[in-house]
């Protein structure tokens, strides 16, 4: 389903700078009013008449701008009726776990995910821990930008007040989604030595106590923010940081989250980088074995690799591809009833864990899997053989359909009609960034490269940003 004619919502939620529209007072208080009256209007009868009002938890990731968004979004919650709890610094999965077990209406994350520590978002979750759906989405977007303009913010907004005992309970969820697992090796094994990139964002509440737990010999890194460190040059925007640290420290693998923490990188012991395709071939095999795969499939996207595919087929599983975004992926797992989706980025679906995609419970998996098998990552995914593949990424300063763009269109059509059935050709915009990507993936690195620069060399011309 695509998010064009959207204003403010893209692929996973409002994101912007910091300050700036949709990001500014206004706007920000116009979107607690609408999200307020949505959840006012769906209430059950009663409510406001003697019964308990609708009730909303909030979590943020580690940017300085976090504070203040989720004070100016519970402000104007409150000011509908809604009662307002704040998690604090908490991941993304832990805010629609929460959400879920508690039975708020409505779960609300803080964060900009991989962006850089200027920018920030909304996304929202629905009492059952789901992503909304675009329709109510679209209601609450036509009503913001209604009243964004005229909304009156009060000149004093209190700080929320942070719950830390949920953060504790999202720690004790993790433990108990993998149960047993214990890093800390026996007589007959020595312990993992695992090293954990936090990239300063939202995983460096969580990762110290959860990993202290588990035992083990782990070394943290970026564990330390200060607001405008999240995502700097580290983390699973930057998985060649901890593969490096991993060579460097002789350890068996390495973790790397993004800045909300809902996708997981890895590292094998000899430095190099494992994505989402390997990790959803390692996890597909491994619940096809335990009968835990469903209809022997996986959902991934346009953007993994044929080698994946390859792999699976090879496992006697269907790999079936849905478009970019995890909501997407998690649409067409509840129409095939997968069992396990995910995206190259790492982003992994486990639906009968959780809701989302949950980085620390993807790395967990993983370490389980690894601990129960006894081998290493290397050894688990020895056979994908993937095929050479270039993302370029052109900055926009409008997302115009690209098939209307005769330029652009001719430069695809050569790319497909040369590559045909040794190749393909993913051309897409980012949901949350004004970034055209051009995907090249084929068995002439050649080929790959030229048509890739090509492309977006005409992406360039016609609508690059100025």
């Amino acid at each position: 389903m695509s998010k064009s004619g959207r204003k403010l919502f893209g692929t996973d939620g409002i994101r912007a700078v910091a300050g700036e529209y949709p990001l500014d007072a206004k706007t920000i208080y116009a979107t607690g009013l609408a999200i307020g009256h949505a959840l006012v209007k769906a209430a059950a009868p009663g409510t406001g008449s003697g019964g308990a009002m609708p009730a909303v938890l909030i979590g943020r990731d580690t940017r300085e701008s976090g504070i203040g968004i989720a004070a100016t979004l519970g402000c104007a919650l409150r000011k509908t009726g809604v009662r307002v709890f704040s998690a604090g610094v908490v991941t993304t999965p832990a805010v629609a776990m929460l959400t879920k077990k508690h039975g708020y209406a409505a779960g609300v994350v803080i964060s900009a995910s991989h962006n850089p520590w200027m920018d920030n978002g909304i996304k929202l979750f629905g009492g059952d821990g789901f992503k909304l759906p675009d329709a109510e989405e679209l209601a609450i977007e036509k009503e913001i930008l209604t009243h964004a303009s005229t909304a009156e913010v009060p000149e004093k907004i209190p700080v929320l007040l942070d719950n830390e005992s949920l953060r504790d309970e999202y720690i004790a969820y993790l433990q108990s989604a993998v149960k047993g697992l214990n890093l800390g090796g026996s007589t007959h094994k020595a312990a993992l030595h695992i090293v954990v990139d936090c990239a300063n964002g939202a995983a460096a509440a969580i990762a110290p106590t959860l990993f202290a737990r588990l035992g083990g010999n782990v070394e943290l890194l970026h564990v330390k923010p200060d607001g405008r460190n999240i995502n700097e040059n580290c983390g699973a925007l930057h998985p060649e940081h901890v593969a490096a640290e991993v060579v460097t420290r002789k350890a068996d693998i390495g973790l790397t989250f993004d800045g909300d923490a809902d996708r997981c990188m890895l590292a094998d012991s000899r430095g190099n980088v494992v994505n989402g395709d390997a990790i959803l071939l390692l996890a597909a095999r491994d619940l096809k074995t335990r009968g835990l795969l469903t209809g022997d499939l996986v959902v991934a996207t346009t953007m993994s690799n044929m080698g994946l595919e390859a792999a699976l087929k090879r496992s006697g599983i269907l790999m079936l591809r849905a478009p970019v975004g995890d909501r997407y992926v998690l649409e067409e797992m509840q129409k095939t009833n997968a069992a396990l989706g995910g995206e190259q980025s790492g982003h992994i679906l486990l639906p009968h864990l959780a809701t989302t995609g949950d980085g620390l419970l993807t790395a967990l998996m993983v370490l389980d899997l690894v601990a129960r098998s006894g081998k290493t990552i290397e050894e688990l995914t020895a056979d994908l053989k993937v095929f050479p593949q270039v993302i370029v990424n052109v900055r926009v300063r409008e997302k115009k359909p690209l098939e209307t763009i005769p330029s652009v269109a001719a430069r695809i059509r050569a790319a497909e009609a040369e590559l045909a059935d040794s190749g393909r050709v993913v051309i897409r915009y980012s949901g949350t960034e004004k970034l055209a990507r051009v995907m090249i993936e084929a068995e002439s690195d050649e080929a790959m490269k030229r048509h890739a620069h090509a492309i977006a060399e005409a992406i360039r011309t016609e609508i690059g940003e100025i």
